[in-house]
């Protein structure tokens, strides 16, 4: 790939109406990212939900078909055009930058859902502590991320893999060529921003893509099958000191009224 314009990067207002077709039924989005991101959400029904980088709308639709109460935010007002049109009047959608403050009050959400969003911020530790303000005690973000050996493998010679860097790139959609740039990171510099901002790690996953990926997209399939692309985590806000306290009470209590 060739070295993309730092200054035109990620302009996704330039390019909305073709990332979203290309995000439809992609095999990466729709056969691999998007199942991965709904399986580890689980059952939803009735959970206040932040789709944080929502795009078009895809997640928050799926999320929504599943009984979750929506909310939606992006940076591209282009990208929220399409979600409006996609979500109608019942999702809440506001332009928000994530290396800004949230406007929303402590504890709004069950879960935040961040999907392959935060691979284009510099800086984690903001964005982070401001989910983690957003959610409730014991609520979850789920995320997902450009696999680290994926990013490390983007030049040659290989980068410093402990360093946290930029790369940039020309990612063709439609025929047409848009200026893109990500920042790599270590393993353990991701896992060290989600525990220094206050989660507990709850899972790391690889996942396949969906089967039925196999006979649409043969060739792409087996190179998925068998090469890291994204990185999924669900991180955890610890339930509050006294709901902890609480809840070693009842057990305590519990364990003091069983027969011997």
């Amino acid at each position: 790939m060739q070295s993309a314009d730092q200054d035109q990067a990620n302009d996704y207002d330039s390019f909305a109406a073709t990332y979203s077709a290309e995000n439809e039924n992609s095999l990466v989005n729709a056969y691999y990212e998007r199942p991965a991101m709904l399986a580890l959400a689980g059952d939803v029904t009735g959970r206040r939900i932040l789709d944080a980088g929502c795009g078009s709308g895809p997640l928050s639709s799926a999320l929504r078909d599943r009984g979750a109460v929506v909310t939606g935010i992006d940076a591209s007002a282009g990208m929220l055009a399409l979600a409006r049109r996609r979500l109608g009047d019942d999702v809440a959608l506001h332009v928000v930058d994530l290396c800004d403050p949230l406007p929303f009050d402590d504890g709004t959400f069950d879960d935040v859902v961040a999907s392959l969003v935060l691979h284009y911020l510099e800086d984690w530790g903001p964005t982070l502590a401001e989910l983690r303000r957003v959610l409730r005690p014991g609520g979850r973000l789920i995320a997902s991320v450009s696999h680290p050996f994926t990013a490390y493998a983007h030049r040659d010679p290989r980068p410093d893999y402990h360093a946290t860097s930029s790369y940039t790139f020309d990612w063709t959609l439609n025929g047409h060529s848009v200026p893109m740039e990500l920042w790599r990171r270590p393993l353990h510099a991701m896992t060290d921003a989600f525990t220094t901002a206050g989660f507990r790690l709850s899972v790391i996953s690889e996942p396949q893509p969906e089967p039925a990926a196999r006979e649409l997209f043969p060739d792409g399939f087996q190179d998925l099958s068998t090469n890291p692309n994204f990185l999924f985590f669900v991180v955890e806000v610890p339930p509050s000191a006294t709901a902890q306290a609480a809840s070693q009470s009842r057990i305590t209590s519990e364990a003091r009224i069983l027969p011997q």
